[in-house]
Formats: structure tokens, sequence, C-alpha cells
């Protein structure tokens, strides 16, 4: 990503893996993201994250409860 790093609380796209994730910090030269929904951060690096489009958005966030739901109907 050119410019200013993403803001704590952003969403954005990881480049390297086409995940979709909410910024949660900076550290060590890279950003911390976690999924929509929760769960484990990865670190990615700063050139390799961009924006999402609402679209995006919105398309990840579907994924991310229809990902939830199938797991609740096989528990």
């Amino acid at each position: 990503m050119s410019g200013p790093e993403p803001r704590v609380g952003g969403t954005v796209r990881d480049e390297e893996t086409g995940r979709v994730g909410e910024v949660m910090g900076h550290q060590g030269g890279y950003v911390q993201l976690r999924p929509l929904l929760g769960g484990r951060e990865w670190d990615v690096r700063p050139d390799r994250v961009r924006a999402v489009t609402a679209t995006e958005l919105l398309s990840a966030r579907v994924a991310a409860l229809n990902s939830l739901a199938r797991k609740a109907r096989t528990a």
C-alpha cells in the first residue's frame, strides 16, 4: 500500500493471500490483521495490503457469515 499506513480499525485486503482483515495494529514493520469475525491475527508487509472497496467489504462479510452458518449447522 503506497502512502500512509492503514489505520487501526480499517479494513484491508492482504494481497499475498487474498484475505480481508481488520487492521489491529502495526509492529516490527508489519501490519497486524484479524479476520472480520475474529480469530487468529496474522502479519503482512505494509506494501502488500490495500484498502477494500465497499463491494469487496460486503462480499467478504457475507462470505464470513456464510462460513459461520455452515460451521453451526455441522456442529
